[in-house]
């Protein structure tokens, strides 16, 4: 027996490829002779495998946060059955974007019993002992399928973010913000915690764009947002509400908060001027604030009407405040 597994080890060195290289594979078998061969074949073929010696375990690396997204399933394993592994896979994944391939290997090979695979959730079946030839092909076609799903996945990311990201700043959009704002003030209303809501306007920005050009009015946007986004907790929002306009999201502010939070915002703004190729300008915002109480209606436009008089109350009072 172990010279057969040594000669089909060699021949399988025939078969190596490297296309493969880097995916990461579960070789689930309770046979430890049929584990180290098909460990041997798919390495050869440039797949990093992994390897389990019961369907409990393989269940457990499956449900790792970073699982192999090709697995070899024995049918008759203790703990889990491969068909058993197949449907509590299929569970887990059903609205996750990782798909992970599955591949049951067993000596049935009736009818009955390749539906009876199929049906649990297996994307393919191959009959024990797997022919190395066939087996290559079937994990190529695998290999494709998961490739194309990656392809796709990153697609819709990027249509998504394509769609909620302003294209000049890679804040959010103003779409996105009022989402946003609507999240934090409905978990506002279930937790009883207030959200502190600011809009911020640059000082004389049409006399930027007109003194320095739209290039370098550009570079001031991309700035703030750069100085924006460095200073505020990981969990507020920020996003670009219309022109040289920004809307700042502040979960579990109360106004007083708030005003302290947007106080230190118009500081980091004006600490420093901003570098616009061979020349710097001093940039300087202002800052408008309010805050939804628990108790009250998170009534969306109206606070953000009450931050947007507080902000043009202070281009009044003679800005930078």
């Amino acid at each position: 027996m172990l010279e057969s597994v040594l000669e089909l080890h060699e021949a399988t060195s025939e078969l190596s490829g490297r296309s493969h290289l880097g995916v990461r594979l579960l070789i689930a078998d309770d046979s430890i002779v049929s584990r180290h061969l098909l460990e041997a074949m798919v390495r050869k073929w440039g797949y990093d495998p992994v390897v389990a010696a019961d369907g409990l375990e393989a269940w457990k690396i499956l449900q790792s946060d970073n699982p192999p997204r090709i697995a070899i399933l024995d049918w008759v394993m203790p703990g889990l059955t491969g068909p058993e592994v197949c449907k509590k896979v299929r569970e887990k994944f059903r609205s996750d974007s990782t798909y992970i391939y599955l591949i049951l290997l067993s000596s049935k090979g009736e009818r009955d019993d390749l539906i009876e695979g199929m049906e649990s959730g297996a994307d393919d079946y191959v009959i024990k002992p797997p022919d190395q030839h066939e087996l290559k092909v079937r994990l190529r076609s695998g290999t494709r399928i998961i490739d194309l799903q990656t392809e796709l996945v990153a697609a819709r990311e990027a249509l998504r973010d394509q769609a909620t990201r302003d294209a000049l700043t890679r804040l959010w959009n103003r779409g996105a913000i009022i989402e946003q704002l609507q999240r934090d003030l409905a978990r506002g209303e279930r937790e009883n915690t207030p959200v502190g809501i600011v809009l911020a306007d640059l000082d004389r920005f049409k006399s930027i764009n007109d003194t320095h050009g739209h290039l370098a009015g550009d570079a001031v946007l991309r700035e703030f947002a750069r100085r924006m986004t460095a200073n505020i907790r990981t969990y507020d929002a920020i996003g670009r509400y219309g022109g040289e306009e920004f809307l700042i999201v502040l979960p579990g502010c109360d106004k007083e908060c708030a005003i302290i939070q947007a106080e230190r915002m118009r500081e980091i703004l004006a600490a420093e001027p901003m570098s616009l190729g061979d020349s710097s300008l001093l940039v300087t915002g202002s800052f408008g604030v309010t805050a939804w109480r628990p108790g009250t209606h998170p009534h969306i436009e109206h606070l953000v009407r009450t931050a947007d008089n507080a902000l043009y109350t202070a281009k009044r009072q003679g800005r930078n405040r």
